[in-house]
């Protein structure tokens, strides 16, 4: 009985911490794609500060395939933060590329 409580209990932590990851990725996505989209920053710039708060808040390993492109839709030029990073299913280790996760922002002009 002891021995199902603990792996109960440590699944549910495991759970929690990838649910956290992969919040903590989205939301850094996010927050990359709205400064890579003010008018005096650029995509580049929102990768790049996408990189750094995913490497303060779960660290390097996390913060490796990053990438920031302009894209055309129908509302206007989005700018688009893509991370590719490891799903953590035993403890932060995990496989590569196991999370795929996409923040947008309007791009802001200079008119």
């Amino acid at each position: 009985m002891g021995a199902l409580l603990t792996v109960l209990t440590l699944s549910v932590l495991q759970l929690a911490l990838s649910l956290y990851v992969r919040n903590t990725v989205l939301d850094a996505a996010a927050e990359g794609a709205r400064f890579g989209s003010f008018a005096d920053t650029g995509p580049a710039l929102g990768a790049e500060r996408t990189r750094d708060l995913i490497r303060i808040a779960v660290g390097d390993g996390y913060a490796r395939d990053v990438s920031a492109s302009v894209q055309h839709s129908a509302a206007g030029q989005l700018v688009v933060v893509t991370v590719d990073t490891p799903l953590p299913l035993l403890g932060l280790l995990g496989p590569a590329r196991g999370i795929e996760v996409v923040g947008h922002a309007a791009l802001e002009s200079r008119d």
